[in-house]
């Protein structure tokens, strides 16, 4: 029996009208998906920006200050700054309980202090200057009457002024209970040594376990002629699989579970490394390992895997013409990774890098498990100090209930920011500089 429409030859491809609707559909399924990742894009760039936005909000913004004793009054109408030490030191005397002199004097002596000291005393002990409220910078820009009705009725004595929380200040001093007081100088320091100490050993480690994987976990080690080097040689490659694959399963563990581990192993077994006291070095008898060499090590062991894999992916790159290149030259193998392989693979390795800076400088729950401290005033001055970091540091700000801890949260984080993106500007232009080199 016959027909005159023959079946649809699998293999054949389209042609004519069905090639033209094919063609038609395929564009229209990819316009479709072009759509979508761009709204995808954009809807990813307002979110950072409200959040951007919400950040330099609290940042930057107005507070209302009143003091305890208006300043006219203390300093009678007069410019503080053209009083002599005399006259400071008689208000001083004028204001202040004797007890309280007594500890001025014994801490250092009034006639000893500079005209600054001395007015800065003044403000502190006496006129005390208060922040009774704090506005966000969109208040304080475009609702200023009904701020200054507000604090007309509440805080008849209260000056409204621009405050940024970000100041020079900001970074040079320590933590405070008080807010218009408190830094982040600490937490800076704390989390540059912690930055430093998880460098030194994730990398060196992450390159090693790297060349070791791509350029010799392949290598057939015994004599494959015998059974016996036949199955030890299966032994090492499936051992070499294995690792693989805990390596990739370890780049997505929980953060506090390195924590748990670091708590363990590097705080209590290892105390008499971290705390330095085996080397003889130990700065706070008191921290009992929770250090910052405890922490660099368990930040280490945090972003290895992302070091390991990135820089796996940068050395299988590499072309292998170059490496059978060298061979040709007569070089051993570990002078051909040396000299051809790392240098050809460093761009890309640094570019794991940058990653596992960017995750190390954010990560906090791991840091509380080993010991960082919420609240210190004390700077770090070596890797067995007692520490804190910026993340720490912010979220112990948020869990406060008053606005002005919120503030310096906020300036807090963008501190972190410029940091985070300074050590990956560096980072990139080192990557940069590698990339030209090797091409020039």
């Amino acid at each position: 029996m016959s027909t005159d429409t023959a079946p649809r030859s699998r293999g054949r491809l389209p042609e004519g009208d069905e090639l033209h609707r094919n063609v038609v559909g395929r564009q229209r399924v990819g316009k479709i998906w072009q759509s979508v990742l761009l709204a995808c894009t954009i809807l990813g760039i307002i979110v950072l920006g409200l959040l951007l936005f919400n950040i330099i909000n609290d940042a930057f913004g107005g507070v209302a200050v009143q003091s305890v004793v208006p300043e006219e009054e203390i300093f009678t109408n007069r410019d503080p700054a053209s009083l002599s030490q005399a006259e400071l030191i008689a208000i001083l005397e004028e204001h202040l309980r004797s007890r309280i002199l007594r500890n001025l004097e014994r801490e250092q002596p009034l006639i000893e202090r500079s005209n600054a000291d001395l007015i800065e005393l003044i403000n502190a002990e006496i006129i005390k200057p208060e922040i009774v409220a704090v506005y966000p910078l969109n208040e304080y820009l475009f609702n200023r009457a009904a701020i200054t009705a507000s604090l007309a009725e509440e805080h008849p004595r209260a000056e409204l002024s621009f405050k940024s929380w970000l100041s020079s200040d900001f970074l040079t001093s320590p933590m405070s209970s008080r807010p218009e007081l408190a830094g982040v100088r600490t937490a800076v320091m704390g989390s540059l040594w912690l930055l430093l100490i998880t460098v030194l050993f994730a990398f060196p480690l992450g390159i090693g376990a790297a060349l070791y994987l791509e350029e010799y976990a392949t290598d057939k080690l015994f004599d494959e002629r015998s059974p016996v080097g036949r199955r030890l040689n299966a032994i090492l490659h499936r051992g070499s699989s294995i690792i693989q694959t805990n390596i990739y399963n370890l780049s997505g563990v929980p953060s506090i579970i390195y924590g748990m581990l670091g708590l363990a192993i590097f705080v209590r077994a290892l105390e008499s490394f971290t705390s330095g006291s085996f080397l003889g070095a130990t700065t706070d008898a008191t921290a009992n390992g929770r250090t910052i060499m405890a922490a660099g090590m368990t930040m280490a062991l945090l972003v290895l895997p992302v070091v390991i894999i990135s820089s796996q992916e940068a050395i299988r790159a590499v072309p292998n013409s170059l490496r059978q290149a060298s061979y040709g030259l007569g070089a051993t193998r570990w002078q051909t990774i040396w000299k051809v392989v790392l240098p050809n693979a460093l761009p890309g390795i640094l570019t794991g890098t940058i990653l596992a800076i960017s995750r190390a400088i954010g990560e906090t729950a791991p840091l509380i498990v080993v010991g960082a401290s919420t609240f210190i005033v004390t700077d770090p001055s070596g890797p067995f100090s007692k520490f804190t970091v910026l993340p720490i540091q912010i979220y112990n700000w948020t869990s406060r209930p008053q606005v002005e801890f919120r503030a310096i949260a906020a300036a807090a984080i963008i501190v972190l920011l410029i940091i985070l993106l300074s050590m990956n500007a560096l980072a990139i232009i080192l990557r940069n500089y590698l990339r030209s080199k090797r091409v020039s």
